[in-house]
């Protein structure tokens, strides 16, 4: 069975952030992960997610000023100490957080800078995946759609197959996030069956509209989390997605998941 992690900074916003650990394992999770943790002390949302018993699956390494357009920092030319030091306060949140895997975030660049920015890119996530290896951690890298992101510099599964080719480092994984990728290339089995030794963790969300993974999607999420049951895959499918209404209230879908 698919073991799935509840996305805390899109579900249960009902109530405060710290708050959110008891109400999705309440609600049947057992792990959850975090876009960006870093608005509450590692040592709080570390004892709360201990304190609910949930596996903290998955974070966000800081991705620069958001408030600002930013959304990381690794591919972005001539901030290549700043990417550096966030790594510091990723690998302090990791260790209180009880975390192994961090997602690297690409970055905003201008088409004209694609091809400098393909070089820091790849030199950012070698000395990030370097590091993390001493703390026994893997970074993961996740293509994201345009039209959520515009000009995100990693958009297509593909190329992120093609940055794990190029590096070639052992604890270099991919986020896989199927709304993401159905939007951008399609395929979605195809991938998963071809690639699953390449990737570290799911995403999931309903396409288009990024709302609950249930019927009103256009992919077949049940044929899916069949197919990583059969598949032998062992990583967490995150909850990452808008929902409706009231978080427990759209969680009709997971119920037979959650129970099993």
């Amino acid at each position: 069975m698919p073991r799935f992690a509840a996305n805390l900074s899109l579900l249960f916003t009902e109530v405060p952030f710290l708050d959110r650990f008891a109400a999705a394992a309440a609600c049947g999770f057992k792990g959850c992960e975090i876009q960006f943790p870093y608005l509450a002390d590692a040592n709080d949302v570390g004892d709360k997610a201990a304190m609910a018993g949930l596996k903290v699956a998955m974070f966000n390494a800081p991705p620069g000023d958001w408030a600002k357009g930013e959304r990381g920092l690794a591919a972005v030319p001539g901030r290549q100490d700043e990417f550096r030091e966030s790594l510091d306060l990723a690998i302090h949140y990791a260790d209180f957080l009880d975390c192994d895997q961090i997602h690297i975030m690409a970055g905003v660049v201008p088409e004209e800078q694609w091809e400098e920015a393909f070089d820091v890119y790849l030199e950012n996530l070698a000395y990030a995946c370097d590091e993390l290896a001493g703390e026994k951690l893997k970074v993961c890298i996740e293509p994201i759609n345009p039209g959520d992101m515009p000009g995100y510099f990693l958009t297509r599964p593909d190329d992120a197959l093609t940055v794990l080719d190029q590096l070639e480092r052992k604890n270099l994984f991919i986020l896989y996030d199927l709304y993401h990728a159905q939007i951008t290339q399609g395929g979605i089995t195809d991938f998963l069956e071809g690639n699953l030794d390449r990737i570290a963790h799911i995403q999931v969300a309903g396409v288009p509209g990024r709302n609950e993974p249930d019927a009103l999607s256009e992919l077949n999420y049940p044929y899916i989390y069949n197919l990583l049951d059969a598949s032998g895959y062992k990583g967490w499918v995150g909850c990452e997605y808008k929902p409706r209404g009231k978080t427990e209230t759209g969680l009709k879908w997971a119920r037979e998941w959650l129970e099993k």
